[in-house]
């Protein structure tokens, strides 16, 4: 897993849809302070600074979807009170589909209040419902999940044991979605795992495989034994066990194990931790990753969510930021032409002068650098556009490129000169410079203004071209040459 691989899981978000189904409540935070103890009762007196009001239960897991920037619908059933209508307001402003959710009349919507102080939860206060679903919220349900599931990407079901998830919406849910060949993730709740039968990927945490699997788990032998017992009772594929501090651990019925580290990172509160994980497995997946790459990219999500306080949600941005330290190398430049085009309009919007050239750099050599470098220096930022290996061969013959495109993305990626680079397929530049629009647009000396691609574009938009002597006796061709009269013997 490397920063290009998920900016490019991130870039196709918007056209993943993905269905939640679950339990709903609101998580209300009184957040303030306290340095003093109440002259009624031995309690601390907290006084409150202000209140928050957030997207609990399943609405957390819509809710890191969204801010992953995928398309989210919610199925569940709540109350026709205040507590109701304030989620269904709160899921408009966070523009998640409500269609599927249905109030019924008589049913309390679940509320948590927590009173937290410098950075400490005091108390919880919990106003909920535990009833089952009336019967004819039950079908009201089940019969929109069997006539719209077909058209998600993949199901998620957050269970917290508040009664919406019956066994007739359960099986409702993996025998549709089974049908259809899309995945459902099942974020565990209670001992009875039989009711998710069907289910692609179970993801309990240890308490809750301990409960469910009758097993303390101690041990890497109890836990393996824990998984063992959990996926031959319910006949899962694959099971995740999020394991707090530990990391977590992937069990697939084809008996590969995946041990995931931790990512260390200083933990402030676990509230949500499971709902970020679920979410973040469901979005590998239904981005085209392998279940082991989707647990491993909940693993880098739930570190980061730790880290803050109370239900929260996790960016692209700061996932791709822990990806990136794990990888300081050239990935962290290498675009396809999409993402360069993102940073581009990005970077232009800053003010920063961008400056463009191409080039096949087949055998790297000093006069590229000092090429490269004087380049860098007309602006802010360089982007360079390398000739795949197909375009190489039709400029320079079948013989060439010496160096394949992937390696020379590389080398050239680990210049300091180097911003960004981009691979093009075609004989010329033009569409991508088309792209990126380029303030300066830089060629080698060899060139005349009027012979450089894409002149007319980039002075058309208010930018101008640049021609840069290469240094004498400095080209692949004279080292191939040598090379060869060196060794021809």
């Amino acid at each position: 897993m490397d920063r290009r691989s998920i900016e490019s899981l991130f870039h196709k978000a918007s056209g993943l849809k993905c269905l939640v189904v679950g339990d709903l409540m609101l998580d209300e935070y009184l957040w303030g302070k306290t340095d003093r103890i109440s002259p009624e009762a031995p309690v601390q007196v907290v006084d409150v600074l202000r209140e928050d009001l957030r997207l609990g239960g399943a609405g957390n897991v819509a809710n890191n979807l969204i801010a992953l920037g995928c398309q989210v619908t919610v199925a569940s059933v709540i109350g026709e009170d205040e507590n109701g209508w304030a989620l269904l307001k709160t899921f408009n402003r966070q523009g998640i589909n409500i269609s599927a959710i249905h109030q019924e009349s008589g049913r309390r919507t679940g509320r948590k209040t927590r009173v937290v102080a410098s950075n400490q939860q005091i108390v919880r206060i919990d106003r909920e419902s535990r009833d089952p679903l009336s019967e004819q919220s039950e079908s009201h349900l089940a019969g929109w999940l069997e006539k719209n599931i077909p058209d998600f990407n993949v199901i998620l079901i957050s269970d917290y044991l508040k009664g919406v998830l019956t066994p007739n919406i359960l099986s409702t849910i993996t025998r549709t979605a089974t049908g259809c060949h899309i995945p459902v993730l099942v974020d565990p709740k209670g001992t009875d795992y039989l009711k998710y039968l069907g289910a692609t990927c179970l993801t309990p945490n240890r308490k809750e495989a301990e409960a469910a699997s009758g097993i303390a788990i101690k041990d890497e032998a109890s836990l393996n034994l824990a998984a063992k017992t959990l996926m031959k009772q319910i006949k899962l594929d694959n099971l995740l066990i999020t394991r707090s501090e530990e990391g977590m651990s992937l069990f697939c019925s084809d008996g590969e194990i995946v041990h995931i580290p931790t990512v260390a990172r200083e933990v402030f509160d676990v509230t949500g931790a499971g709902d970020t994980v679920l979410a973040l497995l469901a979005f590998g997946l239904a981005g085209g990753l392998t279940l082991p790459e989707s647990a491993r990219l909940a693993n880098v999500a739930a570190g980061i969510a730790v880290a803050k306080l109370g239900t929260s949600t996790v960016s692209p941005n700061e996932i791709i930021d822990v990806v990136s330290l794990s990888h300081r190398d050239s990935d962290t430049k290498i675009k396809n032409r999409d993402l360069i085009v993102e940073i581009s309009e990005a970077e232009r919007a800053k003010g920063k002068k961008i400056v463009f050239t191409n080039g096949c750099f087949d055998l790297l050599h000093a006069g590229h650098v000092k090429y490269l470098q004087a380049a860098r220096r007309l602006g802010d930022l360089l982007i360079l556009g390398l000739n795949s290996d197909a375009s190489v061969r039709r400029l320079k013959g079948p013989k060439r490129p010496l160096i394949t495109e992937e390696e020379r993305a590389h080398i050239l990626a680990a210049l300091d000169c180097i911003d960004y680079l981009c691979l093009f397929d075609e004989d010329t530049p033009l569409d991508l410079i088309t792209a990126i629009k380029p303030h300066i647009l830089v060629k080698g000396g060899d060139y005349s203004p009027d012979g450089v691609v894409g002149k007319d574009l980039v002075e058309s938009n208010g930018g101008r071209v640049e021609l840069i002597p290469f240094v004498d006796g400095k080209s692949t061709t004279n080292i191939i040459e040598k090379v060869l009269e060196r060794y021809s013997e």
